[in-house]
């Protein structure tokens, strides 16, 4: 195949999708440069379906099931356009992943040049400034924080990114993180004594001149809510707009698109005005007094909110959530040592702004933490009004935090008018957008009834490679006893498999519980890894070497890649519902309500029926997988909304009996080559 020349303004029109297909046919580019390229009609067809829109500046909705090959499909015609293109990805191993294996190798069998950028949230770069702040406290730091900055200061003087993923072994989760990365609110700007050397200024300038920037979801809708990651810039100059695994924009849109104000920004405000105070005007304020006066109120806080969140497992059909629970709004409002504690708070941080100002010429430094302990007080005050119509409130509870939201239900509001600013093609894909054909629910809660929409199912052969097994007699989740036989259940099927068996639960209790039982069930003949045992990049290394089962809830239901015969058996213990009493849910359900349409069909069936079949995505990831997936749920059986969610889920061929089921695994686990 001939590779096109392209002009300054890429290719466009029919030129484009004639270009995409002959790109990706049997004897196209793509087939001539790499031998191991399969072509797909599937991945063709949305391909076609996304040179379309780019051509067109109009929106897709393109739901492609897994093996679709759904990451070139929209590559090949965003970099064939030659347009400036913005890709967002749910997390930053999948930015990640597509920038450093994905972008580069298709660009090389496509035989293209161009610029492609990462960009990333603040949190991920080094910023040398705070790294010198670090310095003075590093003699009363533990040992294991003094060799971690050490570390990172080695590090500090050969990368040329800053970004913190070039540091091997170093958890996202690290404590040292918040030490040597800035904030929105901590960063200084132009007035930081390391501006000019600054990894986050260097990516966005890298950002602005690239051809295709890879973002992930955090970063975009952080944008949209606080202006504060370079997006603003960034997003009028591109033509198109990819959100992979778009499934994920709603939830992580709300988070951005409210106010928030917690203990923990507070605790940190009160240890950087301590350490800034004590650096540059000791004696001039007294800081230790402000700062614990900052401290003991934002545990006020929280001690005042906790009151009520003595619980975790909220529903026996709870979704998988986070493990700080939700209160609602009027569980904590309408408390006085609630009201109390908030105006205290408020007052507290006042009187830290009135210290800092006195002051700020002193430092940048001071300047900024002035501007901080105003805008956190604000935020304290903005709570102990009314909220807004068309909005909710609620309160995260931790084990050592509370935060204070305030969101939106969805993001229709936020995205119209950020769509409608300027004419651009936008992409919304991924393996679960909804369980009808016109994906109503993610359509609805995006605001893109005008878009065009393309559902690609599966290439895989699920009835010959996977089977389904659903008992009409097991327990049912509300029984005391549900938790154990799902032990039992799994403790069956990995004794069948050697392993490779993943269970997945739908709350953080019974992680414990069914781990706990599923020890016992099997007495050490095979491993038991439990989520939170230990990282979750370990876990899953673990596990890849056989001879263990994983019991997770929540990241584990999505986003694990485990080809082959790593893992061929999925227990999910009950059918994941959201959890009714979850302040946005209710939110969400009471507008249907005023809408005239039933929340339980519009909303509760809908999410649990994708959130099962991300689940149910884990079990075959490639043409000759083949595994079993058992719920333990009676009510796919008993209930009608079953055949629904059952119709949701691959087209695996259904096994009647336990009997059927285990020899089934007993089929696989002898490694035949046909089944």
């Amino acid at each position: 195949m001939t590779v096109p020349d392209f002009s300054s303004e890429g290719l466009s029109g029919s030129a484009l999708v004639a270009h995409t297909a002959a790109a990706l046919a049997p004897a196209g580019l793509l087939a001539e440069a790499d031998q191991a390229y399969t072509w797909r009609s599937g991945q063709a067809a949305m391909a076609q379906a996304v040179a379309q829109a780019i051509d067109d500046r109009s929106a897709l909705v393109a739901e492609a099931g897994t093996g679709i090959g759904k990451t070139y499909a929209y590559l090949v015609p965003l970099l064939l356009s030659g347009r400036r293109a913005l890709v967002s990805t749910a997390t930053k191993s999948l930015q990640d992943q597509l920038f450093l294996r994905d972008l580069p190798r298709l660009k090389s069998l496509l035989r293209m040049t161009g610029r492609h950028a990462l960009l990333k949230g603040r949190a991920s770069y080094l910023c040398l400034h705070r790294l010198e702040l670090a310095r003075p406290s590093d003699a009363a730091a533990d040992r294991f924080t003094q060799r971690a900055l050490a570390r990172i200061e080695r590090w500090a003087a050969s990368t040329t990114s800053g970004d913190l993923a070039e540091l091997d072994g170093l958890d996202e989760r690290s404590p040292i993180i918040p030490l040597v990365t800035s904030t929105r609110e901590n960063c200084l700007g132009t007035e930081c004594p390391q501006f000019a050397a600054c990894h986050v200024v260097r990516a966005r300038r890298e950002a602005l001149a690239a051809d295709l920037v890879v973002v992930n979801h955090h970063l975009f809708f952080a944008d949209l809510a606080l202006r504060d990651s370079g997006m603003g810039e960034l997003l009028p100059t591109v033509d198109a707009v990819v959100f992979d695994e778009a499934h994920q924009i709603v939830e992580t849109g709300v988070q951005f698109l409210g106010r928030t104000i917690g203990s923990g920004q507070c605790l940190d405000f009160a240890r950087d005005m301590l350490a800034a105070g004590l650096q540059h005007a000791r004696g001039l304020q007294p800081w230790a007094e402000r700062a614990a006066a900052c401290e003991y109120r934002a545990r006020d806080l929280r001690m005042a909110c906790a009151a009520r969140a003595e619980r975790d497992d909220r529903d026996p059909d709870a979704a998988p959530t986070p493990a700080a629970p939700r209160l609602r709004w009027e569980q904590v409002s309408r408390r006085p040592a609630f009201e109390a504690a908030l105006a205290a708070l408020a007052d507290a941080l006042a009187d830290a702004r009135a210290a800092l100002e006195a002051v700020a010429d002193t430092s940048p430094d001071l300047a900024r933490l002035a501007q901080r302990a105003g805008e956190l007080a604000a935020q304290a005050r903005l709570f102990r009004d009314p909220p807004p119509t068309g909005r909710v409130r609620w309160a995260d509870i931790g084990s050592h935090s509370v935060r204070l939201v305030e969101s939106p239900l969805d993001l229709r509001d936020a995205l119209t008018p950020v769509r409608a600013a300027s004419p651009r093609a936008w992409i919304f894909t991924s393996a679960t957008l909804g369980d009808d054909e016109a994906m109503t629910s993610f359509v609805d809660s995006a605001g893109l009834a005008d878009a065009q929409r393309l559902k690609v199912p599966s290439p895989f052969d699920y009835p010959r490679h996977a089977r389904l097994w659903v008992s009409r007699d097991f327990p049912r989740p509300t029984d005391p006893g549900h938790a154990a036989a799902v032990a039992r259940l799994a403790a069956r099927c990995a004794t069948r498999l050697h392993g490779r068996t993943f269970v997945l639960t739908t709350t953080r209790r019974a992680v414990q519980t069914v781990s706990q039982a599923l020890r016992s069930a099997l007495d050490g003949r095979i491993e038991v890894l439990v989520q939170g045992d230990s990282p979750k990049r370990q876990l899953l290394e673990r596990f890849a070497q056989g001879a263990s089962i994983l019991v997770g809830s929540h990241s584990f239901w999505e986003g694990i890649d485990m080809p082959g015969r790593s893992l061929q058996c999925v227990v999910i213990d009950k059918l994941p519902f959201p959890p009714p009493d979850d302040p946005l849910v209710e939110a969400r359900c009471l507008r249907l309500k005023a809408e005239g349409r039933d929340p339980f069909t519009a909303y509760s069936l809908s999410e649990a029926a994708l959130l099962l079949k991300q689940g149910a995505g884990r079990l075959i990831r490639t043409e000759t997988d083949t595994g079993l997936l058992a719920i333990c749920d009676p009510r796919l059986k008993t209930m009608g909304y079953g055949r629904r969610l059952i119709a949701a889920l691959p087209p695996m061929t259904i096994v009647e009996s336990e009997a059927d089921a285990l020899a089934w695994l007993e089929e696989i686990a002898s490694g035949a080559d046909e089944v």
